[in-house]
């Protein structure tokens, strides 16, 4: 089971964004971040996660861990109807971050994945951590791309 913590932060928003990940798997972690000139929260939330996945290197069990309901929801909810409805809301609406959601859906497919919300800025370590690398990337304008190593 590889556990993936994630963050997205942004200064303004829109405005300069950054995204944190830290990928753990039986005991060894490895820390993820980026950067983006004018974007959303959202934006950087979804981010994560799809760098995330990028960074697994075959199939596997994961878990997702994330402060944001928009993502959480999205993907375990909203995506399928969406999709359905040709990428339109309930209103008939464009669905926002379109390119996100389906690269989002289309590299968590092949794994089995839980999506669990946890409470921001709560004292919850790995949320903390994700936090502390979006906004190191913002105030740097850069990130840790990932690396050729990947997790499992």
């Amino acid at each position: 089971n590889v556990e993936i913590f994630t963050d997205g932060a942004c200064s303004g928003n829109p405005g300069p964004g950054g995204w944190g990940v830290i990928l753990r798997y039986q005991g060894v972690e490895k820390e993820l971040a980026g950067y983006s000139e004018g974007t959303t929260n959202n934006r950087m939330e979804m981010t994560a996660v799809l760098e995330a996945f990028r960074a697994l290197k075959q199939p596997c069990h994961v878990t997702v861990y994330t402060d944001s309901q928009y993502l959480r929801n999205g993907i375990t909810k909203w995506v399928y109807k969406w999709k359905q409805n040709g990428w339109k809301t309930a209103a008939k609406l464009p669905v926002k971050n379109r390119d996100l959601w389906e690269a989002l859906d289309a590299v968590a497919e092949p794994h089995t994945v839980d999506w669990v919300w946890v409470k921001g800025h709560n004292a919850h370590p790995e949320n903390e951590r994700c936090d502390q690398l979006a906004r190191t990337a913002i105030q740097r304008r850069c990130g840790y791309p990932p690396s050729t190593d990947s997790i499992q």
